[in-house]
């Protein structure tokens, strides 16, 4: 799964957010600057989490965006398929946009490799996204220390051992 910048820039925005939760609203101005998100792209962000529930805004010189729902009760899952769509790597294993496939020659039978698989790399993604809250990512975050990448060695895949 790869992460698109939607999100990448929906999840950065919503660190700020929950931050200055129950305090004053932000300015898509100060997020877009913080989080050096392009302002367009952060209003058309914004303005979708605003009609899933998820932010509100108040216009005038006091106004801004600002979450409506704890931090506690939106999961990075909520957020990310409110922003790209489902989790599922093909439609055939979606739990929010079942699709059939269409030039599948699976698609009539009970057992299909690639589905089976899919269903699993499905299950994994969302198990982890839906786990962790904004509070949760926002906390790990400000608790965590950055570190540099491990260089890899030539020939050798990050994470793996021989």
């Amino acid at each position: 799964m790869r992460l698109s910048k939607k999100s990448e820039y929906g999840l950065r925005a919503l660190i700020e957010l929950t931050k200055a939760y129950n305090q004053s609203a932000l300015r898509r101005s100060d997020i877009a600057e913080t989080q050096q998100i392009p302002v367009g792209f952060l209003e058309t962000i914004l303005l979708e989490l605003k009609r899933a529930g998820i932010l509100g805004s108040r216009p005038g010189v006091q106004g801004g965006y600002r979450l409506i729902k704890p931090p506690e009760d939106v999961s990075l899952g909520q957020v990310i398929r409110i922003l790209d769509g489902p989790l599922a790597p093909i439609p055939c294993v979606s739990q929010t946009a079942y699709q059939t496939c269409q030039d599948c020659p699976y698609a009539e039978t009970r057992e299909c490799p690639i589905q089976s698989v899919m269903f699993d790399v499905r299950t994994a993604v969302a198990n982890v996204l839906d786990r962790y809250t904004l509070r949760a990512f926002y906390d790990r975050g400000r608790n965590r220390r950055f570190r540099k990448s491990p260089k890899r060695q030539k020939g050798q895949a990050l994470g793996r051992t021989q």
